[in-house]
């Protein structure tokens, strides 16, 4: 789309300051219209044909904010920008959390307020082209980088994916062990404006503690015992692309500090050198451990643990996955069948209802190993049960003794074990209802229903 195409509102009441940004954007060559105040906005047809918004936060009537906030209620809403005089990285942090798409400070450099538009256009762009792409493939199983899965959770998984892959900021990538964090990184590197730059995975718990700052940031020659030659290291081997951090809460916390560094200001400086070097490279964190748990007891830095948790993505365990189970099962079962050279046709109904049943603590691993050992010991057409691993078997079992010996207790209805839930993340979000919708995968409407039919 040219510049001349994009149609920017500009919300201002200081006559100078609109004057010059109105000047500067439509010598930048976009379409300009400008308003003195948020109402006066509203009420134009501009806003049903603006690409972006650029607003002052402190405003006569309606502030920047409540227009960020009118806008987030229409179905199809252009970006904003606000700018303020009054700015502080709290008031910063909250618009951008709330929805703002940047936030500039007076006095403003009008070369980063073009380089901001052009950012904030081009990402919305990208991410309208993707939404279309999603939909178009709405009815397949898989999801982005070969992901299999169509629940519900998995589909809010990709929205996320969708939304957070253009953004350049760093992402932290939650989720137990074996739940398939590594693809959901690759996924995120696929769908960024670096898809054709590398990408690294390096788990931070498997190289030992006096190798990893080697690793990570390089040596120079003769740094250290054995540095014959200098290393570039990770870091700079991933520049152009993304690195994945997995097992980010194994890092030292010295080697923490530099990693924040990185993330700050994009340099770096390798063992035993003199000079610091420019590294352009995305971070991907990945960790199934507790990070807000280890930032308490002091052995995980805070300030970059809410460097990385600006943009952070939950991988549903399996066990939340409902009919997924039997899709991947699926999928393993052919690829193993594929390397064996064998033609198992799929699970009995029988190894169909352990599936279902069983818990799977190792998630989307276990799965995948279990499958693998059921192909190799099954000789005829369908898996059954006694090609399972053993505690697959007995899980069923040992449900039913459980339920049996439970039989007399008083059980709680659904609606309670729900009211209940609910009460414990909003006790844990401190009230946020925001933040309380997205840990329950619903929109904030359901929860308002919810808490409405509670009371």
């Amino acid at each position: 789309m040219r510049n001349i195409d994009i149609h920017i509102a500009v919300v201002e009441d200081d006559p100078g300051l609109r004057d010059l940004l109105q000047e500067e954007l439509e010598s930048a060559g976009y379409r300009v219209s400008v308003f003195t105040q948020a109402e006066a906005y509203l009420d134009d047809e501009a806003v049903h044909s603006s690409h972006l918004v650029v607003s002052d936060i402190r405003l006569p009537g309606m502030s920047g904010l409540d227009l960020l906030a009118h806008l987030q209620q229409q179905s199809s809403s252009p970006p904003l920008i606000l700018i303020t005089a009054f700015g502080t990285v709290d008031q910063a942090v909250d618009a951008l959390k709330q929805g703002a798409d940047d936030f500039l400070t007076k006095p403003l450099d009008l070369e980063h307020l073009l380089v901001s538009v052009e950012r904030v256009l081009t990402f919305h762009q990208l991410r309208s082209e993707v939404e279309h792409y999603r939909q178009s493939q709405q009815q397949t199983h898989q999801g982005p980088a070969g992901i299999i899965g169509s629940s519900r959770v998995m589909r809010t998984l990709y929205d996320e994916i969708d939304r957070i892959a253009p953004v350049e900021g760093a992402v932290l990538i939650l989720g137990e062990s074996g739940t398939g964090k590594e693809l959901v990184a690759q996924a995120l590197h696929q769908q960024s404006q670096r898809a054709d730059g590398p990408f690294l995975a390096v788990n931070c718990a498997g190289i030992p503690a006096e190798l990893l700052e080697s690793e990570f940031f390089g040596h120079a020659a003769g740094a250290f015992t054995g540095a014959q030659k200098a290393r570039a290291g990770l870091l700079k081997e991933a520049h152009g692309g993304t690195l994945l951090l997995d097992e980010i809460g194994e890092m030292p916390l010295a080697l923490q500090a530099k990693l924040l560094r990185v993330l700050q200001e994009g340099k770096m400086r390798p063992v035993g050198s003199d000079h610091e070097v420019e590294v352009d490279v995305r971070i991907l964190a990945a960790t199934h451990q507790n990070l807000e748990a280890k930032v308490k007891d002091k052995s995980f830095r805070e300030d970059l643990f809410y460097r990385l948790e600006t943009f952070s993505v939950k991988v549903p365990p399996l066990r939340h996955r409902g009919d997924d189970i039997a899709l991947l099962a699926e999928h393993f079962i052919q690829a193993v069948n594929r390397q064996q050279n064998k033609q198992v046709k799929g699970l009995s109904d029988e190894a169909q209802e352990l599936f279902f049943a069983y818990n799977f603590p190792g998630n989307v691993r276990e799965l995948q190993n279990a499958v693998e050992r059921a192909v190799t010991f099954c000789d005829g057409d369908w898996i059954k049960p006694e090609h399972l691993p053993a505690r697959m078997q007995t899980s069923v079992t040992d449900e039913v003794t459980d339920a049996a010996s439970a039989s007399t207790q008083q059980w709680p209805s659904l609606d309670d074990l729900q009211a209940d839930y609910v009460r414990k993340v909003l006790a844990h979000t401190k009230g946020n209802k925001q933040q309380a919708a997205r840990i329950l995968g619903i929109t904030r409407r359901t929860l308002y229903r919810w808490l409405t039919n509670d009371d």
